[in-house]
């Protein structure tokens, strides 16, 4: 059995508090009472009482644990306990002292007395220490309706704490809070509002089980706890299923908004709460002076990652903000968001295509963008397999359009989005895309050879960030997976062993613009590619049995998860870094350092030049002979292995 020391002392020293206080109370109510010092009185007495009322008292107290309480989350509940120990004290006390003396001697009044000094040498202290912490006094008092729906939380602090007392001051609440279990197993056999902290998250079974037997089963875990992410929230939603129990968990102090009521709501524990991702600690600063007043174009600006470009940077108050997209709905969309949320701000819709050359050098030289965030691209794999000509010349002969209209304008810095499939590419999506990240590193080289030769006119930084899927993007497995789930299943999986990179769309645009504001700095990373720290790669499988858990139905019983086989274009296990490309580390902890092979730019012009005629006739064969000329390492998978059905296995 382990001890938790600490816990121990904070234990041990409310104890000697409490014992302290009763030996005190004697004396003070012995005072009170005779008006002159008691050793006066009786030095018998006081010595006598004293002692035995203090013994009386240390064995009442602990067997009626009332050293377990949270000083920080005192409340009414505690204010009852010590009225029920006081009051059992003074009782013991009177027979013992009868027993021994008689009562001789001590005055009857002094046991009355004796009860108010003591309940508020108990009590006084935890009131103004609560009071301290919340600077108030309405926290104290709150009262547990038993017609609630019994929940168990899950930790042990600050969110708990406000859960319980907002479910029991709220008339309108829906639960009843049972018992607690700390997840750092420091408060274990403590009280929270007279709740028990019951166990660990390692003794959760045990808990249930005691609670079942107790009349007191919840139906429902809460978590209150905003650190616990990742591994062992997905352990805790495994366990719970196997429980019989659902999860939840408090929103983010983060969640809250101004507009919202006081009402306290749980909501379903979401799929990003798996993913096991700590939070990065960002460089804002740095992206406000990067965006805030200067001219800002987003190309592709209705999608996943264009979209929420486009949200974060309208936070940072550019000059102006110009959207770019091919689609008239997408384009649309986004921009009523950006009216809503800035209704003050310049800002142009654009629809376009990064195709039309001449169009896109008209639309810089009306625009005179700062910074250009190049998102616009074909992204879904199996689906580009089969369109190779539109895939060449959007993903990259698309990219050098931007990158050349960004380079006469002479802007500040173009940064380029692009994706884990680019490393050793067996899809023409990867392949386009890092011929897009060779040519933007081709460009940044030209620049930085040509101002170090004293070159006329402002440099343009060419900029690329890397990272792997995000979730709920247009085309991944997250919304598949919803929809199939929706319908009844089976939710279709391509391989048992496939794994991916995730990350929240937010977190990876926070993480691009603060890379943005690294890479636009003079200094040694010219060339060379930003990108995102991903984590671990998450298996789809796995991924798949979490959603399912989550919609509260069990894997393989209520849902069958069916292996389809690879599509086109897919691999096992995607990269984020070329064998060749030693990651470095930069100031920013999310995010790394790569330097990839370079080509040099004529040889990369000409080549784009060819893919660029070849495309547009549709000679596809000439268009993937170009591709794989161009990029050395790209390396399509073989179709018929591809397709290769793969039997259901156990993950």
């Amino acid at each position: 059995m382990q001890v938790n020391f600490r816990t121990l002392n904070r234990a041990t020293l409310m104890f000697a508090h409490d014992t302290v206080m009763a030996a005190v109370s004697f004396v003070i109510s012995l005072y009170l009472r005779l008006g002159q010092n008691p050793l006066d009185y009786s030095r018998d007495l006081v010595v006598t009482g004293t002692a035995i009322f203090t013994l009386v008292a240390v064995c009442v107290f602990w067997s009626m644990r009332l050293y377990r309480g949270i000083w920080r989350y005192a409340s009414i509940d505690d204010l009852l306990q010590i009225i029920k120990a006081v009051s059992l004290a003074i009782l013991v006390f009177v027979l013992a002292l009868f027993w021994i003396t008689r009562l001789e001697g001590l005055p009857r009044s002094t046991l009355g007395i004796n009860w108010f000094v003591l309940v508020g040498l108990l009590a006084g202290p935890r009131l103004v220490y609560r009071m301290l912490k919340d600077r108030g006094l309405s926290a104290v008092f709150n009262r547990a309706d038993p017609s609630r729906i019994p929940v168990l939380l899950v930790g042990a602090g600050d969110g708990a704490e406000l859960f319980i007392r907002a479910m029991e001051t709220s008339p309108g609440a829906s639960y009843r809070v049972v018992g607690l279990v700390d997840d750092k197993g420091t408060r274990v056999g403590r009280k929270i509002h007279g709740l028990d902290v019951m166990g660990d998250l390692a003794a959760l079974s045990g808990v249930i089980a005691r609670l079942t037997r107790q009349g007191s089963r919840p139906q429902r875990l809460i978590v209150t706890e905003n650190t616990l992410d990742g591994a062992p929230m997905r352990a805790l939603l495994e366990e719970a299923e196997g429980l019989g129990l659902t999860l939840a968990r408090l929103p983010r102090l983060t969640d809250f908004r101004s507009d919202v009521t006081d009402r306290l709501e749980v909501r379903p524990v979401a799929l990003e709460d798996l993913l096991g991702r700590s939070q990065t600690v960002l460089d804002r600063d740095s992206m406000k002076a990067l965006i805030a007043g200067r001219r800002v174009m987003i190309t592709g600006a209705g999608g996943t990652i264009g979209s929420e470009l486009a949200c974060q940077i309208a936070d940072f108050a550019p000059a102006h903000l110009t959207l770019l997209d091919h689609s008239e709905f997408a384009l649309y969309t986004i921009d009523l968001e950006i009216s809503g949320r800035h209704p003050g701000l310049g800002r142009s819709a654009i629809l376009g295509d990064v195709r039309e050359r001449d169009k896109l050098k008209s639309l810089f030289a009306a625009e005179r963008p700062d910074l250009v965030f190049h998102a616009a691209a074909l992204k879904h794999v199996p689906l580009i397999e089969s369109h190779a000509d539109e895939a060449a010349s959007i993903n990259a002969v698309g990219t050098r359009n931007v990158a050349d209209a960004c380079r006469a304008a002479g802007i500040m810095a173009m940064v380029q989005i692009s994706t884990d499939k680019a490393v050793n590419p067996v899809s023409v999506m990867g392949a386009t895309k890092r011929l897009a990240e060779s040519y933007c590193q081709a460009l940044d080289l030209a620049g930085a050879t040509e101002a170090e030769g004293g070159g006329e006119g402002r440099r343009t930084r060419f900029i690329t960030v890397r990272f792997g899927n995000v979730l709920g993007s247009t085309g991944s497995v997250v919304p598949l997976f919803q929809k199939q789930l929706e319908a009844g299943g089976p939710i279709t999986v391509t391989h048992p062993d496939v794994k991916r990179f995730f990350m929240t769309v937010r977190e990876a645009v926070e993480l691009v613009l603060e890379a943005s504001a690294l890479g636009v700095e003079e200094g040694s990373e010219d060339g060379k590619i930003l990108v995102l720290d991903m984590g671990e790669p998450i298996p789809i499988a796995g991924l798949a049995k979490q959603m399912i858990r989550l919609a509260g139905l069990r894997p393989e019983v209520d849902i069958e998860i069916r292996f389809t086989g690879l599509r086109p274009g897919e691999k096992l296990n995607e990269e984020l870094f070329h064998a060749a490309e030693m990651p470095k580390p930069t100031r920013y902890p999310g995010v790394l350092l790569a330097s990839p092979r370079t080509a040099e730019l004529e040889g990369l012009r000409a080549g784009l030049d060819e893919l660029a005629a070849a495309a547009e006739a549709g000679d596809t064969a000439r268009t993937l002979s170009l591709i794989g000329k161009l990029v050395p390492e790209y390396c399509p998978a073989d179709d018929d292995a591809a397709k290769e059905p793969r039997t259901a296995a156990s993950t």
